[in-house]
């Protein structure tokens, strides 16, 4: 993405209400998933490294590495995590067959930069027999927007769609769902009606006041405890998926 957009980013990824609901959703996956001591965990696009040093937090038993297809950003996430991170592509991942016992990618299938087949062919091929892929993609191909095009992102998925995609690339155990349900309909006013005011697409990512940034994350940590459960919200902003490698 624009740099101008990564440091934007890299600001407030922390902070953020979002990024907060996104992250829960990934490590409450994970923490049902009863991963072993020791297992390989690569975030492929790991982008400011928050998601990666979150990881590292929850799971210390665990070990993390992150890759990235920006130098820069691999520089700064493995400042912000601590961990390893690897400059690669996941249209052709630069590690070896059956290395990582749970592949994480968040907002990445989408990028104008990334084969969507070829990469999810790479998760399999360096997933354990029985290793878990976990995704988050934006959804719903309706909604691109100048966020997507400051983002330079192409793609968006419905749940089926994605279902397809993880079938036809051999897995199995697929569980799909969306998430960001209950503030969609405020999501596409935003995307739909905002414009820059310049000829540059600039993404709606800014803080909000602080009462409506709790207000935010407590929604979001809400639907993300009916999904524990192993309930599927309807619509939403998001898809989200978990699948196991046979």
């Amino acid at each position: 993405m624009a740099r101008a957009e990564y440091k934007r980013l890299a600001a407030l990824d922390r902070r953020l209400w979002w990024f907060s609901g996104l992250h829960n959703q990934i490590l409450s996956a994970l923490a049902r998933t009863h991963i072993a001591d020791g297992t390989l965990v690569l975030d492929a696009g790991c982008g400011t490294g928050a998601l990666l040093s979150a990881l590292s937090q929850r799971f210390p038993a665990t070990e993390p590495i992150g890759l990235d297809l920006d130098a820069g950003a691999g520089v700064v996430a493995r400042s912000v995590s601590g961990r390893p991170v690897c400059i690669g592509s996941v249209n052709a991942l630069p590690f070896a067959r059956n290395a990582f016992g749970v592949i994480v990618s968040a907002d990445v299938l989408g990028h104008r930069a990334v084969d969507e087949e070829a990469a999810l062919k790479q998760f399999r091929r360096c997933l354990v027999p029985g290793g878990v892929i976990v995704l988050n993609l934006p959804a719903y191909g309706w909604l691109l927007s100048e966020h997507d095009a400051a983002v330079h992102n192409v793609r968006r998925y419905t749940a089926a769609g994605v279902r397809r995609l993880l079938s036809a690339t051999g897995f199995t155990q697929i569980w799909t769902t969306y998430w960001n349900t209950v503030l969609f309909p405020l999501m596409v006013v935003r995307r739909k009606l905002r414009r820059s005011p310049s000829s540059c697409p600039s993404s709606d990512v800014a803080l909000l006041p602080l009462p409506v940034e709790a207000l935010f994350r407590v929604i979001v940590r809400a639907e993300a405890a009916v999904q524990s459960l192993g309930l599927r919200l309807p619509f939403g902003g998001s898809v989200f998926a978990t699948a196991v490698k046979p």
